[in-house]
């Protein structure tokens, strides 16, 4: 995503881990990602999720929970100096989330639940909201609307310079084609992009 609200616009760059497996291992991907960090053309953000909720298998690793995770990315965030994003599944976390993340990110399942938008809103972190698989990208306008209400309640419609000004963003991250079939309809990017600022997940964008 190229943010325009500067003379000399940066890339931004979300990088980490999918989920916290150990602070000795956050430290490593930390360490490995420094060159991209210091990238003067680069806005560098350290991604890691505490719980990944919507796992497949009830037996599958999570992560390590709120807090000890919290603790966590606070560490990474104090000896590397980097910006957190990490993602919430439940309105309560956000709140607390938001003490050490900069970017709080709604799962794309979740992002028409009402609630979670407006609990995440209502933090001072930027606003990242995920693209369902199923959503039209047009209808994203409406959970960008959400969030940029629940900071402003004047704004009566979502525009890219409002969303911008106020820390609402947007991430596409596929589409549903068939059953078990993920594909990228770029044109997504530009539609979004009328009411936000888009960021682009190419990992998790493509998947047959």
């Amino acid at each position: 995503m190229k943010t325009s609200n500067t003379k000399t616009p940066k890339s931004v760059l979300i990088a980490g881990p999918c989920v916290i497996e150990s602070l000795e291992n956050l430290r490593s991907i930390a360490t490995k990602l420094q060159p991209l960090a210091n990238n003067e053309r680069l806005d560098f953000y350290f991604k890691a999720s505490f719980d990944k909720a919507n796992r497949t298998s009830l037996e599958s690793y999570r992560g390590p929970g709120l807090e000890k995770g919290l603790e966590m990315l606070q560490i990474i965030k104090d000896e590397f100096g980097y910006k957190i994003l990490t993602d919430v599944h439940e309105s309560y976390q956000a709140s607390v989330a938001a003490k050490v993340a900069d970017i709080l990110q709604i799962p794309a399942f979740l992002c028409r639940q009402t609630d979670l938008i407006v609990a995440v809103s209502q933090t001072n972190a930027i606003v990242n909201i995920k693209k369902g698989q199923f959503m039209n990208p047009k209808d994203m306008q409406y959970s960008v609307l959400k969030a940029l209400k629940t900071r402003d309640s004047s704004i009566q419609s979502p525009t890219h310079e409002t969303a911008l000004k106020n820390g609402v963003w947007l991430c596409e991250r596929g589409s549903s084609f068939g059953y078990g079939n993920l594909v990228v309809d770029m044109r997504s990017l530009k539609i979004m992009r009328e009411f936000a600022p888009v960021i682009f997940d190419a990992t998790h964008s493509v998947q047959m």
